[in-house]
């Protein structure tokens, strides 16, 4: 890999490692300062309708200016943020209006620095590397995933929620160095209007059958999902042993997730969209797993199944936009990805309960496994999910020999 790839994995891998920090502390830091869930929720709450305000702009000034240039601002503006939050629990104070006021500039300098790292990372490779890139940044991520909150449990139980935060901001701050330091520079083109610029990005989306039905079929999926997420630990606590069980699964979903992408970065088919979506196919096993044996064996079995096809598709999923987007619109592009996310998965979170007391915690899972394998299978309807080519795949097969 290239020196710059090197130093946005690096960057990336110390912020990944800082936002297990956050988690840990932020929850701890306001429930035993007498916040509580109500409190805990609204400062949630604020950060992701934050992301969801911000991040298609910020897709837009990822296409504006140098990508690597966002992501210095946004990582300085969310070392000042996080720092800020460190700062006041330190002090002995607790003042949730400027905890929610700290959190909304830190969720909206982060929803500036996505868009621009997914601008970025094509241009650090070249392009028969980028599916191995973006599998060696997803096993990062999914490493990072468990290491960090298992680090900061240990952290923050013997010195306190502000050393939580803190590490977290110094993680900010070794990856804007990082970024600071990649020298490969993107074309930029004249400006236009924001809302043109915005309603461009759209028409990218529109013009590929595969992006604009992935786009429609990940909301889908991120509701169902988001019902699953929450249901499950309630499952986990009532009837597979409580926080020692959640403990264990959420290491097999890490196994999992890194098995996926070691494959992702070995097994490269010249129709790897298609391979995604059929790798998808797997995570109902991990959801139904929960119902049916309902034994913490399965769903141990079922978490490492589920999320390898899961960090699978991911890679599938982002290699293929870098491969068809333009450059110049990925920014803006990625940023629609993003939004299905953020605006689908609150919205299975807050239907979780009402479902779950309506109709049974069992049967609004199975049919939530049901969502999520049928928005993977309606894919395979779309032409270009099931024909789209990588136009690499046969130098690498040649590089390969």
């Amino acid at each position: 890999m290239t020196r710059d790839f090197r130093l946005l994995a690096t960057g990336q891998a110390l912020s990944w490692l800082g936002n297990g920090f956050q988690t840990v502390a932020l929850a701890v830091a306001v429930v035993t300062t007498g916040g509580g869930a109500r409190d805990l929720g609204l400062v949630m709450a604020c950060s992701v309708v934050t992301l969801l305000a911000g991040t298609l702009f910020g897709g837009v000034w990822a296409d504006r200016l140098q990508p690597q240039r966002v992501m210095v601002v946004s990582d300085l503006v969310r070392f000042a943020a996080t720092a800020g939050i460190a700062a006041m629990f330190a002090s002995g104070g607790y003042h949730l209006a400027l905890l929610c006021a700290l959190t909304v500039v830190s969720a909206g300098a982060g929803s500036f620095f996505s868009p621009a790292m997914t601008a970025l990372k094509p241009l650090l490779v070249p392009p028969e590397r980028r599916q191995s890139a973006n599998a060696t940044l997803s096993m990062l991520q999914t490493a990072c995933g468990i290491a960090g909150p298992t680090a900061a449990g240990i952290t923050v139980a013997a010195f306190g929620a502000p050393a939580g935060f803190t590490v977290n901001a110094v993680s900010f701050l070794l990856s804007l160095v990082a970024a600071a330091l990649i020298r490969v520079r993107a074309e930029r083109g004249p400006r236009a209007p924001m809302l043109g610029e915005l309603r461009a990005g759209w028409r990218e989306v529109r013009s590929r059958d595969w992006l604009i039905g992935g786009l429609f079929g990940a909301t889908v999926y991120h509701i169902a999902n988001g019902m699953i997420l929450v249901l499950v630990q309630v499952v986990a606590v009532e009837r597979l042993g409580g926080a020692h069980a959640i403990g264990l699964i959420t290491a097999a979903e890490g196994l999992g997730g890194f098995i996926g992408a070691a494959l992702a970065m070995r097994f490269r088919p010249r129709r790897l969209l298609r391979a995604g979506w059929l790798a998808l196919m797997l995570m109902p096993v991990w959801a139904f797993a929960y119902v049916w044996p309902g034994t913490l064996t399965a769903v141990l079995a079922g978490a490492v199944i589920g999320y390898c096809g899961l960090i699978f598709f991911d890679v599938a999923w982002e290699t293929a936009i870098q491969d068809n987007v333009p450059q110049r619109m990925l920014g803006r592009v990625g940023s629609w990805d993003y939004v299905t996310s953020f605006l689908a998965m609150p919205i299975g979170n807050a239907l979780a309960g009402p479902f779950a007391e309506r109709f049974g915690t069992d049967r609004v899972l199975a049919c939530c496994a049901l969502v999520l394998l049928g928005s993977a299978v309606s894919q395979l309807f779309i032409r270009g999910s099931r024909t789209l080519t990588r136009a690499t795949a046969q130098r690498e097969l040649v590089h390969a020999d």
